[in-house]
């Protein structure tokens, strides 16, 4: 249907907000609907308010007939006309009501929006990772930016909700059908931005990134990952002029769960690392290897201290392994899992270079001869990937985070007593890396190094494994009397 509006009146004059003034009249006259050469709206309607003559087009004349008979409700209900646009009066504030509404979203966007709009800036500079942190931080504080309603949806629902429509390519497309109302209801009853200027709503949106959804507290790496999250959204608030001010600056982290000093529980001595990675090759059938293909996947992470996702980009160029002594690996790149809707390519695995490093970094890191050994065992047995990555799954494409984890778990069982394996130690990979940067620790090895070699900084060294080496006192004592030729045989 179109709609127009012929022999237009002069303007009125501005309001003091910058609104049109306007002119209104009950002289209506309503004609009947005629045809006029048009192929896509060949019936007009037409009337008179005032002397103004005004007319409007449709496709088929059921539309037509439709719209006179609205009109002709609206004089017979004694409504005032608009003399320029012909339009009955309520259907005129009705439209400055709602571009009103429009205008203030626009200066005062609602958290629904403000999610979809911040994400949309961000997403072309931002890797995998980080977006899906961004959409975990909106999501979490979208539970506290949600209008006090009985029909509020569950809070598990609307997390899912927001993480689903900040995606870019999202918008424009319908909700999946479990979220369809759940969208629909935030995007009516979200509070506005300028809501976090109440100290109650700043105050139980920084309660809901610290806090689960089961009211228990989350780790401390989640509370920093969404509140850091949080400080870029309300960055870019500020700089669109939303806000004025960070609404939780001033407000303290609570006591989350830690994830602090490393617990020396968790920590494989040289017998459990070699039994662990002897049960590894035992997992899994004769046929499928899967346990074969991830015993030097697991022995990067227990004698090089890489992160899983460096192993899983890791390639064969890269790798100095001679046949005597110890080698080098030159870490260039990282995949990490983030699902397909966070990564510009639709994989699961994005492709990004070294944390904590630009991206055109590298980290060489040395290797012992028996992790030399196991590289160059695995790559006889098993080749490599046709991009050259050492390690693959079966049908040659990325190894993911599940492949590696059930494996890991299958292993445990294996290689430990009952009494170890319902314990804390070696249960998730990362606990390899600890394994292995505290016997670098324990070694003598300088902090700097050991941060250097494992990709992270000095200080994290200190607060993570400084529990770790507690009872290393009296090694370290003579390591400083030798140093110092304290060491020497008294004369004399």
């Amino acid at each position: 249907m179109t709609k127009g509006a012929a022999n237009q009146g002069a303007h009125g004059g501005e309001r003091p907000d910058g609104s049109k003034e306007r002119t209104f009249s009950s002289d209506v006259r309503i004609w009947g609907v005629s045809k006029v050469r048009s192929k896509s709206a060949p019936y007009q309607l037409r009337w008179i308010v005032a002397g103004n003559r005004c007319y409007a087009s449709f496709a088929s004349s059921a539309l037509a007939d439709n719209r006179r008979l609205e009109l002709r409700k609206a004089v017979r209900k004694g409504e005032a006309f608009d003399v320029e646009s012909g339009l009955p009066e309520s259907e005129i504030r009705q439209a400055e009501a709602a571009e009103a509404a429009k205008a203030k979203e626009k200066l005062d966007p609602n958290w629904w929006s403000f999610s979809r709009e911040f994400m949309k800036r961000r997403w072309r500079t931002a890797a995998a990772k980080t977006r899906e942190g961004f959409a975990d931080s909106l999501a979490s504080a979208a539970l506290g930016m949600m209008e006090d309603r009985p029909d509020a949806p569950d809070p598990g629902v609307v997390r899912r909700a927001i993480r689903w429509t900040v995606v870019p390519d999202n918008e424009g497309e319908e909700p999946p059908a479990d979220l369809e109302k759940v969208c629909a209801w935030l995007a009516e009853h979200s509070r506005p931005l300028s809501a976090l200027r109440d100290s109650v709503i700043a105050e139980d949106v920084h309660y809901r990134l610290a806090y689960k959804l089961d009211g228990k507290l989350a780790a401390k790496d989640t509370y920093k990952r969404r509140r850091r999250g949080f400080n870029v959204a309300m960055a870019y608030a500020i700089q669109k002029g939303y806000l004025d001010t960070n609404p939780i600056a001033g407000l303290e982290r609570p006591a989350t769960a830690g994830s602090g000093p490393i617990d020396p529980r968790v920590l494989m001595n040289a017998v459990q690392g070699r039994e662990f990675l002897t049960a590894v090759s035992y997992v899994g059938s004769v046929h499928r290897n899967r346990g074969r293909r991830l015993v030097a996947f697991f022995g990067c992470i227990l004698y090089a201290a890489m992160r899983p996702a460096e192993v899983v980009g890791l390639r064969l160029d890269d790798c100095y392994l001679p046949d005597k002594g110890w080698g080098v690996l030159t870490l260039r790149e990282t995949r990490p899992v983030s699902g397909k809707k966070w990564t510009d390519s639709g994989e699961r695995h994005d492709k990004r270079g070294l944390k904590m490093r630009d991206p055109e970094a590298d980290r060489p890191v040395p290797i012992p001869p028996v992790l030399v050994a196991m590289l160059r065992a695995h790559v006889k047995e098993f080749g490599t990937a046709a991009d050259g990555r050492l390690f693959q799954n079966e049908r040659g494409g990325l190894v993911g985070t599940s492949s590696y984890w059930r494996v890991w778990q299958e292993a445990r069982p294996l290689a430990f007593p009952p009494h170890k394996v319902t314990s804390p130690l070696a249960r998730k990979p990362y606990d390899g890396r600890a394994t292995c940067i505290t016997d670098w620790l324990r070694s003598g090895l300088p902090v700097a190094e050991v941060a250097r070699r494992a990709g992270t900084s000095p200080e994290v060294i200190d607060r993570h494994y400084a529990g770790c080496l507690d009872n290393s006192e009296e090694a370290n004592n003579r390591m400083i009397e030798k140093a110092m030729g304290w060491d020497l045989p008294e004369t004399e």
